[in-house]
């Protein structure tokens, strides 16, 4: 796996389609010690509740963050015909830096290989973190295609335009060193909420996001948002789609902004959200926390029982 990687990461700084396919190739071979093993039967994918679409982005595989085992209990839940993962998806920024794979991680890869292999429609859209794959926009891997952005239309007709959302991130755009540094003060952040988690736990406490809470409090950071949320959306618009799916900042919603329907997918690092679509073309934000706390307290949950929330806990519609 490391070498996979390492040879993803050449290819990034010098996009080399050799390279790309060598390290896909070497994903795609099963790991003996995986329990997404091809041999065995995939019971999950089997009997896991329908729907027509999920868009997942920023999973951060790759960094200590990344909550793996959380999302591979999702797709074990849900099965779908397409599934969009909407960049971010796997983070070389911080492989770069510092190497981290643990199995869980595999199992992420190998499961999305599985879906593809089944049947089910993989796009993946790259974002910042994982740049390198832009350079075989075009190409597929395992049955996953890669694609600079995609289009997508719901079982109702609506067409939603999907992409990760950095190009519409002025940092990322103009001030690049900028964009490190705020990832090393995110990752700080993110360590610092395991440690904060941890105590909680121990406490009975219910899990808590401190980078989400700041960026609901700072004024600046708000600012950023919805400054974000309007120019995706507008651009959107003059495409001549009725709305966007995107990822990027993190912060899970969908909300109507002039007439265009934004929806952004969260991510698997804090919020653990997906945008779904069911079979008849309604969308919604499922929250994992939801799911697993409606679970808790045995109550049978389907995904048309989940109430759509915004990500401060408001009631949204589609």
């Amino acid at each position: 796996m490391r070498a996979a990687f390492q040879a993803t990461g050449t290819a990034w700084l010098q996009p080399s389609a050799t390279a790309f396919r060598a390290a896909s190739g070497m994903l795609h071979t099963p790991d003996r010690d995986s329990h997404d093993h091809p041999d065995s039967p995939d019971k999950e994918d089997e009997s896991g509740q329908r729907l027509r679409t999920i868009f997942i982005s920023d999973i951060h595989l790759g960094t200590a963050g990344c909550q793996a085992e959380e999302l591979l209990e999702f797709l074990k839940t849900y099965r779908c015909d397409y599934l969009y993962l909407v960049g971010d998806i796997v983070d070389g920024w911080q492989l770069r830096r510092r190497w981290f794979w643990p199995q869980s991680h595999n199992d992420v890869v190998q499961k999305l290989l599985r879906r593809a292999r089944k049947g089910c429609k993989v796009i993946f859209v790259p974002g910042n973190h994982d740049e390198f794959a832009r350079g075989f926009v075009g190409h597929q891997f395992g049955g996953i295609e890669v694609r600079e952005d995609a289009v997508h239309t719901t079982a109702d007709g609506r067409t939603l335009w999907v992409t990760h959302g950095d190009y519409f991130d002025g940092v990322i755009q103009c001030a690049k060193w900028l964009a490190y540094l705020g990832d090393n003060a995110y990752e700080f952040t993110l360590k610092l909420n395991r440690y904060l988690n941890g105590l909680r736990a121990r406490l009975g406490l219910p899990y808590w996001s401190l980078s989400a809470y700041l960026k609901q409090k700072v004024k600046t950071a708000l600012n950023y948002v919805m400054d974000f949320e309007v120019a995706v959306a507008q651009e959107a618009r003059s495409r001549g789609h009725d709305g966007v799916v995107c990822g990027h900042i993190h912060r899970a919603e969908m909300r109507d902004i002039q007439g265009t329907l934004y929806c952004n997918d969260g991510d698997w690092v804090e919020s653990r959200t997906a945008l779904v679509e069911h079979m008849d073309g309604r969308l919604e934000l499922l929250h994992w926390d939801t799911v697993c706390s409606a679970r808790t307290a045995n109550l049978a949950v389907a995904p048309e029982t989940v109430t759509p929330l915004s990500s401060n806990g408001s009631r949204i519609r589609s």
